[in-house]
């Protein structure tokens, strides 16, 4: 049986404040994130299933946060505007409020975390 196949394999999200992003992004999607070490890297790990596409943030001395680099675009669970009110409390800010992408596709919007990198927000509702 063939398994479809995604672009997208893994994703890093640069800190330069380890503990409070991983404490951001926990807040913000109400879930705790998996905090590990591999080669000689700080990382969070977001959740997944095991089957499907996952990240980290990461602390690594290559890695800078960035406004300017690639956008990121993390789902969220229930009503965007949910994860939008904890946004701001927990040290972000909303860079592009919750906006509709179409039919059957959901909302999104785009932050900036504590570290400065900009990231996007996705839910299908």
């Amino acid at each position: 049986m063939n398994k479809p196949v995604n672009s997208l394999t893994w994703f890093q999200i640069p800190a330069t404040d380890f503990g409070r992003a991983v404490k951001f992004y926990s807040a913000v999607l109400k879930k705790p994130l998996r905090e590990e070490t591999m080669l000689g890297e700080r990382m969070g790990i977001f959740p997944y299933d095991g089957e499907g596409v996952s990240g980290a943030i990461t602390e690594a001395s290559y890695l800078k946060p960035s406004l300017d680099g690639n956008n990121v675009f993390l789902l969220v669970e229930g009503e965007i505007n949910e994860a939008l009110s904890r946004v701001e409390a927990n040290g972000g800010h909303i860079m592009t409020p919750k906006t509709l992408l179409g039919p059957d596709m959901g909302h999104f919007a785009v932050i900036c975390d504590t570290e400065g990198n900009r990231v996007g927000l996705h839910s299908l509702q």
